[in-house]
């Protein structure tokens, strides 16, 4: 018999619970109710029986905290309730589940941590790591972010006495859509979930619903308990807490300065002592060196030259370098560590990783697994749920990693005449300097590397639209590559330019940056307007004026806008119909663009009556969380006005011209 594999979702209302469950790989959809119209709770109970008893798995969307927890609540409780009606059981489930989300919103633990669940369990919530505050993310969001055709928020509120077929009808449709929706998140993880399959087999860790964080510990954990002969869970325990730190006793002989200005700001960085629990803007320098501020704090070094288009030409070129595997290098070329690991122990290890992972084609899960453990160490060691914790080693890796970037900023810039900085982030520069000094630009990275024992990659812009140092859209050179390679990388990278001369191929890459990235994104990421970067990246790559992509774009997706409200917020939407004011009330996530003919969409605090317009000013809105397709596409009535007043301001504040002044290059 074939397993088959649950993706679910639950509901728990104040005297209604109702399930469906849908198998991963068919559509075969179970609704299960308990009420007094319709009680489904013995063929739930065999189902669940029948789901432990084939080792079948639930998948679900923040199933850990709350759907696993009700379904093994029901199984070891439901004999106690022979005597109750269905809404009495209801009820009773209703309660528990109450219960988890209050345990869940605190972080207190759970009833039933994994290890003690008789059913299988893919949370794909916790998988991606959107319980993450920085990424956390509704399954409504998410919806919204994979353009899902109905964006719906749960018709009834959880309280509600539910009295009528129609009801619980309502819900279960409900049910159904997030299911659905929640299967797409699971089609759009496959590699990810087999992943996570390979490495539990291979590690006896149950690492299905595991965060890339929790992978990296746990393999981590795995092989440091072996090669200190020490127990995991002791491992687990260990950490080092610091009462202060002091820069001068952690930042690297060898980095020194020529100028007045970084020689400055390296003395000021040596009389800095932090307190560890108070890292956040615990320190904030700027430095303005040959027209260019940089700005340097607790996450990193950040500059970059005023907005513009610089290019390449025959007499100059813009050069980009780049530290490979910068913060796992610092990391094993200086012997560092947590204060409580034996240093050499953990390098050999952490290097171990770093030399497996270069043997391992990109296409080897396994390379992927050791470029997680490597590049969470440093987020991790400031983190005191990890073992990695020591703040000591955040403030190394980052302190040092900020002045050695800006000492070989500093030598090109002092040593190359002419050089025009354009650009300084965290691991890499972006310089503009004369053809002629390209060699001496080669030879003192030469010299840098050999100083620092790190690596630099280098590259060429024949283009650099910046907005700023987070914002920007670069253009490679012009690379010859075959016939057959050149169909991989369309495939790979569908934004480019290509030009063919006689039976040669030739291929430039573009690099999106910021709120000019629309392709790829995240999910958890905000995909709002996706139109306006797409404009801008044609007008200044391809050429192709505003205008003329507005209406050459007909993907009504890309002009939607995402709009949330949380806590006491209210999202209505206002309007006038044959003279009279309406106002409605709109569910927490809205999916709308802007129209000509639509609606005023305001948030509005509960309490105390505050608003706020979500497009302010003239600008109307249509509300489309139920996908529809227009049979023609003037129906859908978008203001086309809006997009490209907000396409020509960004290409503006780039050119550095008053508005309605754009020109070509």
């Amino acid at each position: 018999m074939n397993k088959q594999h649950w993706v679910h979702d639950y509901e728990t209302l104040s005297n209604c619970f109702t399930a469906c469950f849908q198998d991963y790989k068919s559509q075969e959809t179970k609704l299960f109710v308990i009420h007094d119209l319709r009680n489904d709770l013995e063929e739930f109970i065999n189902f669940l029986g029948r789901n432990v008893k084939n080792k079948e798995w639930h998948i679900s969307y923040n199933g850990l905290a709350f759907d696993a927890q009700v379904t093994h609540f029901i199984i070891d409780n439901y004999k106690n309730w022979l005597d109750l009606s269905a809404c009495e059981i209801a009820n009773t489930i209703y309660r528990y589940a109450q219960r988890c989300i209050e345990k869940s919103n605190k972080k207190d633990f759970q009833d039933y941590p994994l290890w003690k669940m008789k059913i299988g369990q893919i949370d794909l919530f916790k998988m991606h790591h959107w319980d993450n505050p920085a990424k956390r993310s509704s399954l409504k969001w998410i919806q919204y972010s994979m353009d899902w055709d109905n964006i719906l928020d749960m018709p009834i509120h959880h309280d509600t006495e539910i009295t009528t077929t129609e009801q619980i009808n309502t819900i279960l449709e409900y049910n159904i859509n997030d299911v659905e929706s929640t299967k797409e998140i699971l089609n759009r993880s496959k590699e990810l979930i087999n992943l996570r399959k390979e490495l539990t087999g291979k590690y006896g860790i149950n690492l299905f619903s595991a965060s890339e964080p929790r992978i990296s510990k746990e393999l981590f954990a795995y092989y440091m308990s072996q090669k200190l002969n020490i127990e995991k869970r002791d491992l687990k325990k260990m950490r080092t807490y610091r009462s202060s730190i002091k820069f001068k006793d952690i930042i690297l002989p060898y980095i020194k300065f020529e100028s007045p200005e970084f020689k400055q700001l390296h003395d000021r960085f040596k009389s800095v002592e932090i307190d560890p629990e108070r890292m956040k803007g615990a320190f904030k320098y700027s430095v303005t060196y040959k027209g260019v501020k940089t700005d340097f704090g607790v996450g990193g070094v950040h500059g970059a030259r005023t907005s513009g288009i610089y290019k390449s030409d025959d007499d100059y070129v813009i050069m980009s370098s780049d530290v490979t595997s910068f913060y796992p290098n610092l990391v094993i070329r200086n012997k560092w560590s947590p204060g409580h690991f034996p240093a050499q122990e953990f390098c050999d290890q952490y290097e171990w990783f770093f030399e497996e992972r270069k043997k391992i084609p990109k296409s080897n899960p396994m390379n992927y697994v050791y470029k997680i453990i490597l590049n969470s160490t440093f987020g991790l060691s400031n983190d005191k749920n990890s073992f990695f914790y020591d703040p000591e080693l955040t403030m190394r890796i980052t302190i040092n990693g900020q002045l050695s970037l800006i000492m070989l900023y500093e030598m090109i810039m002092e040593r190359i005449p002419g050089a025009v900085a354009l650009m300084q982030n965290t691991d890499g520069i972006e310089t503009r300097i004369s053809r002629e000094y390209v060699d001496e630009y080669i030879k003192i990275c030469e010299e840098w590397e050999k100083l620092t024992n790190l690596q630099l990659e280098h590259d060429e812009y024949q283009k650099l639209v910046l907005g700023d140092v987070n914002n920007y859209i670069g253009l490679n050179n012009y690379k010859e590559v075959d016939i057959a390679t050149w169909r991989n990388i369309k495939n790979k990278n569908p934004h480019y330019k290509f030009k063919v001369d006689g039976n040669k191929f030739f291929y430039a890459a573009a690099k999106m940056k910021g709120r000019f990235d629309f392709y790829g994104l995240a999910l958890h990421k905000n995909k709002s307007k996706l139109v306006i970067p797409k404009a801008v990246y044609n007008y200044f790559i391809h050429d192709i004026l505003p205008e003329e992509y507005l209406k050459k774009n007909r993907d009504i997706l890309d002009y939607c806008i995402g709009g949330k409200s949380k806590g006491d917020w209210q999202i209505t939407s206002r309007y006038v119909d044959n003279g009279e004011f309406k106002e409605e009330k709109l569910q927490k996530i809205n999916r709308y663009y802007i129209s000509r003919n639509g609606v005023k969409l305001t948030k509005v605090h509960k309490t105390d009556g505050r608003e706020i317009q979500l497009e302010a000013g003239k600008w109307l809105q249509t509300v489309f969380n139920k996908m529809e397709c227009k049979p023609k596409w003037n129906s859908y009535n978008i203001n086309i006005g809006y997009y490209l007043e907000a396409v020509e301001q960004e290409i503006n504040n780039i050119l550095n011209v008053p508005s309605k002044q754009m020109k070509l290059f």
